[in-house]
């Protein structure tokens, strides 16, 4: 009897201790990561939190709770309710208040190959290479099995293409697997992934991490058009179209100047194009004489040297022995 209330009151402090942690956590730290832990061992796990010291805390914990901890403190930060919907299945917390995109790196960074056993769910495609195996040509007919051609090349088995073997979501089979390791080929890598992020009361996907300055700005410039679109064509004016809306206005101005030929400084080129358009005609082959003169030059260019410099002498206004 005396065990067994032991071991509630330990399984109590275990429970008050996590909660302890949580909120100090929750304290102290305003960015969160919600992280996959699916076919992460504990070894793995401790490697992982030596490589986030200094810049986050890895807390693991049973969901329900991590509820029961955010749920407390609703009424004070009513922002963590965002987080609720992401505490399920085999996920853990990274706190942090550093630089969300180091930190998702240092997290990423951490994932190790692993073998496809028999039974396993394919988190990714799984192509065999073309080239030589290694395996004797007894071996032939398991490949055969696969429906993968070969041939034996140098007494061994060569794969003549590329295989696609496993795809992303597919059961690994037994022969698939047993395949694999006679190739020395780890398929699979395993580590934390991070499933959403948590920022100062805001929860968006990680991609937006990878967004850089030109995306951004890029963003902000469309959103720009598009206001600017809709003020002009619902003629309601906004900050970002008055200059759109003034230079408009201002061709609107020139129109009417030109139809009632009402004289004023930026109107008058227009006005006296309209009234004389061939005077402009003839003064646009003047940008030509330049390439014309360019033969004259290159025939003058071929007088002898002394008489280049009696010209360019004389045109001084003086003469060489002068």
């Amino acid at each position: 009897m005396s065990g067994a209330a032991s071991a509630g009151s330990s399984k109590k402090e275990r429970k008050n201790t996590f909660f302890e942690k949580l909120n100090k956590l929750l304290d102290e730290y305003s960015k969160i990561f919600v992280v996959g832990a699916d076919n992460v061992g504990s070894n793995h796990m401790q490697k992982i939190r030596l490589s986030l010291r200094g810049k986050g805390v890895l807390l693991m914990g049973k969901n329900t709770m991590v509820r029961k901890v955010i749920r407390t403190r609703l009424a004070e930060h009513p922002a963590f309710e965002s987080l609720l919907p992401h505490v399920y299945g085999n996920v853990g917390f990274v706190f942090t208040n550093s630089d969300l995109s180091t930190v998702r790196d240092i997290i990423l960074s951490q994932r190790v190959a692993a073998p496809a056993k028999a039974g396993a769910i394919a988190p990714n495609d799984v192509t065999v290479p073309a080239g030589p195996t290694g395996m004797e040509p007894t071996m032939t007919s398991f490949l055969q099995a696969l429906n993968i051609p070969s041939k034996i090349a140098k007494g061994q088995i060569e794969i003549v293409n590329d295989v696609h073997l496993i795809s992303k979501g597919q059961k690994v089979g037994t022969s698939e697997s047993a395949l694999l390791a006679k190739l020395s080929i780890r398929p699979f890598s395993y580590g934390l992934s991070v499933t959403v992020v948590y920022d100062n009361g805001s929860v968006f996907d990680p991609a937006l991490l990878n967004m850089t300055d030109s995306d951004v700005l890029a963003s902000f410039s469309a959103a720009v058009q598009q206001v600017v679109a809709i003020s002009l064509y619902s003629s309601r004016l906004t900050l970002p179209a008055v200059p759109q809306a003034v230079i408009r206005a201002y061709k609107d101005i020139l129109a009417i100047a030109v139809q009632t030929e009402h004289k004023f400084p930026r109107v008058q080129k227009y006005l006296d194009y309209l009234a004389n358009p061939e005077a402009f005609k003839a003064a646009a082959p003047v940008a030509a004489a330049p390439a014309a003169a360019a033969p004259a030059a290159g025939k003058a260019a071929e007088k002898p040297k002394e008489e280049e410099k009696e010209q360019s002498d004389e045109d001084m206004g003086f003469g060489l022995f002068e």
